[in-house]
């Protein structure tokens, strides 16, 4: 028996054709939504870790500005100190320095030598006197630079002859002399210092 299909074949065919192409696009398009969800929410989920390690990065860095800010201060609290404590040492060791220089001038002052003054300015100090010579002030001059403790880079300022009258018959003559030297103020020196320490036991 043969069977004989009178049926639209190619409509059906069309048909299911459509429908294969309709169901692939929507599986195309929700496949879509879904690769596209996938990709905002992991870039959603690296946006808050990155904002997160953000903030907690600035509140580190307001820490370390803190903290900055604080050892700034304690440099400039040690800085004031230091000031204080140069200060106080200068002030102990110019106490007793007319003492050390008017020793110090006792002991380097050679014979032939009167002194009229010793002046401190600052780090500086003149001596202002009469000597018999030159050699006399030359002298003291070697003594200053070579064996003072208190004193440094002694310069010869003026030099200049006068005449005396000692008595109604006797004329001499002397050279004035000023003397600028240097202070050595940094520490004592270590023969006084024992000195001292002896004086105070």
């Amino acid at each position: 028996m043969i069977l004989i299909n009178l049926l639209p074949h190619r409509e059906l065919a069309r048909k299911r054709a459509r429908q294969l192409f309709n169901a692939a696009m929507i599986a195309a398009v929700a496949a879509g939504l879904l690769i596209a969800g996938a990709i905002f929410t992991w870039y959603k989920a690296e946006i808050s870790t990155q904002q997160s390690r953000n903030q907690f990065l600035t509140s580190e860095i307001k820490k370390l500005e803190a903290e900055i800010k604080e050892v700034e201060n304690l440099q400039e609290e040690i800085a004031a100190l230091r000031a204080r404590q140069e200060a106080v040492e200068n002030l102990q060791a110019d106490r007793n320095m007319p003492v050390y220089l008017l020793t110090e001038a006792v002991t380097q002052l050679p014979a032939g030598i009167y002194l009229n003054s010793i002046r401190q300015e600052n780090q500086n100090v003149l001596f202002s006197g009469m000597a018999q010579s030159q050699e006399r002030v030359a002298e003291l001059l070697r003594n200053l630079s070579r064996n003072s403790e208190w004193v440094t880079r002694p310069e010869l300022i003026e030099i200049k002859a006068e005449n005396i009258q000692l008595s109604a018959r006797e004329m001499r003559r002397v050279f004035n002399f000023t003397i600028r030297s240097q202070l050595q103020r940094a520490s004592v020196p270590e023969g006084a210092a024992s000195a001292q320490a002896q004086g105070g036991a």
